[in-house]
């Protein structure tokens, strides 16, 4: 079964997606990433106040085979972390796009996104 990409996020090359609703982004990563992962043991993510920088790294992921840089698709301070899956981080494999997201951020210039991929350039890079 193919994987999907929803049209109205924007995607980085290292897997994370970003949805930008006004000034606030939310962060996530993709449900191609969640599969190379596996099964999700741990989640680092930064305390809400923090600031993220465009294309530095914001957490980790670690997983039963490898452990990930995450990596932010904009700059600005979070707002939001989503403590249920730092809990249960295995969580994230059910619903990557909706209550699997990871951060949420209040972004300096929105349009930092506008070089980001579309969900059809992001499909085509990872091979559908």
């Amino acid at each position: 079964m193919p994987f999907e990409y929803p049209e109205d996020l924007k995607y980085l090359d290292t897997h994370e997606y970003v949805r930008l609703e006004g000034e606030i982004a939310t962060i996530g990563i993709t449900e191609f990433a969640v599969d190379q992962l596996g099964d999700i043991v741990f989640l680092e993510l930064p305390e809400i106040g923090d600031a993220v920088s465009k294309e530095e790294t914001f957490g980790t992921i670690e997983s039963v085979k490898a452990v990930e840089n995450l990596n932010s698709p904009v700059t600005g301070t979070v707002i939001e972390r989503n403590e249920a899956l730092i809990e249960s981080p295995e969580q994230l494999a059910e619903d990557p796009y909706g209550e699997g997201w990871l951060l949420k951020v209040r972004v300096n210039q929105p349009g930092e996104i506008d070089d980001a991929l579309s969900a059809n350039e992001y499909s085509e890079q990872v091979g559908g």
